[in-house]
């Protein structure tokens, strides 16, 4: 016999908890299901950590509003619930002149997105902030930061939980039915009756929503390696070249000690799979030393491996976040969030409100 539940939040990833403690906050009954053991194990516990400024992204985008959006939140939350983070601000380097006008579009981006003006360095400026990198130019990007994601994570849990939201682990959603005035959730232990369900499933998303949306797009794996860089850190910032496809480039990043961390890079797979190819290794190093030549190789060592979660493939534009509710699909109670890859950590807080909007929510 199924058990009725007011909306179930489908994956304890950072995008879930944080909609789950929104909705909760709001008087809702929240049951978040987790297939794993713990929370925020796939792609919230394998990125950059980093805060995004919203500089790359189309204007009017989902990526720019709720990244802009987020940012902010996110930066306020953290301050008010002791989450550790850093405003360390990023350059976005040019090494050579034809990256030149990119860099002047960035800034033209981050203008149209409300992400706030980049700084122009030019390579004497650039040396005075980091001396280890060699690019002809660079910009600088002041609300960029990091934020320890898992400390996020259990602050946005302790939330949920305090409004009378309840986290399950170790519970597989294997099937969704429609049934009247909700959603039937069938999972490997037991049956619920949702009013609604917010499938924030993250690389298994487009796989829960088709079981009710048969057009939704079969999601795409674009995997990424992390290398960590041993001994003393020779930056104080983040370090980023100009974007790539399917990526923002093999960049530098920082983690709360300091210590630093070059990745992703990306290789497109058909399956979750988070092995760590090494044969490439050169190829890292090489991407690596075009703004930081010094780079000791001997110091390079594998990390881990993370997969966004893409909606087009390599040879498509970046697809932008979806978030489709009734209105979209024609499926009473379901909210899918769809591609929810970078900035999605950045943009958590935002994307909860947006949800919590689509499901009209009133004082119950």
């Amino acid at each position: 016999m199924s058990e009725p539940v007011d909306v179930v939040v489908i994956g304890a990833g950072v995008v879930g908890l944080a909609c789950a403690r929104a909705l909760a906050l709001a008087g809702r009954e929240v049951l978040v299901l987790e297939r794993h053991d713990r929370i925020g194990s796939e792609t919230s516990s394998r990125n950059s950590e980093v805060i995004h400024a919203g500089i790359y992204y189309p204007s009017g985008s989902l990526k720019a509003r709720l990244c802009v959006a987020g940012k902010q939140m996110l930066y306020a939350y953290c301050e008010a619930a002791g989450v550790l983070h850093r405003r360390c601000g990023k350059l976005i380097v040019a090494t050579d002149a034809t990256q030149l006008p990119v860099l002047r579009d960035y800034q033209a981006q981050a203008l149209g997105n409300g992400a706030g003006a980049l700084q122009w360095l030019d390579r004497a400026g650039v040396v005075a902030l980091e001396p280890a990198v060699d690019a002809v130019a660079a910009v600088f990007s002041p609300t960029t930061g990091i934020v320890d994601s898992h400390g996020f994570m259990l602050a946005l849990q302790a939330d949920l939980e305090a409004a009378g939201g309840v986290v399950v682990c170790n519970t597989a959603v294997v099937r969704l039915g429609r049934r009247p005035g909700g959603i039937a959730v069938y999972t490997d232990t037991f049956e619920l009756d949702a009013t609604w369900v917010v499938n924030c499933a993250g690389l298994g998303a487009p796989g829960v929503a088709r079981q009710l949306v048969p057009d939704v797009p079969i999601g795409r794996y674009a995997r990424g390696r992390y290398y960590a860089y041993q001994g003393p850190a020779p930056f104080e910032r983040l370090v980023y070249p100009v974007a790539e496809p399917g990526g923002l480039g093999v960049h530098v990043t920082l983690d709360l000690a300091g210590q630093v961390r070059f990745g992703p890079d990306v290789e497109w797979i058909d399956a979750v799979d988070y092995t760590f190819d090494d044969s490439r290794r050169d190829d890292f190093v090489a991407a690596i030393a075009r703004y930081f030549p010094a780079v000791d190789s001997a110091r390079v060592v594998p990390a881990y491996t993370g997969i966004r979660p893409k909606l087009a493939g390599p040879d498509a534009p970046a697809a932008d976040f979806r978030i489709d509710g009734p209105a979209e699909h024609g499926v009473a109670g379901l909210v899918n969030l769809l591609g929810i890859e970078s900035p999605g950590l950045t943009a958590s807080l935002a994307i909860a409100q947006y949800v919590e909007t689509l499901l009209d929510l009133r004082p119950c």
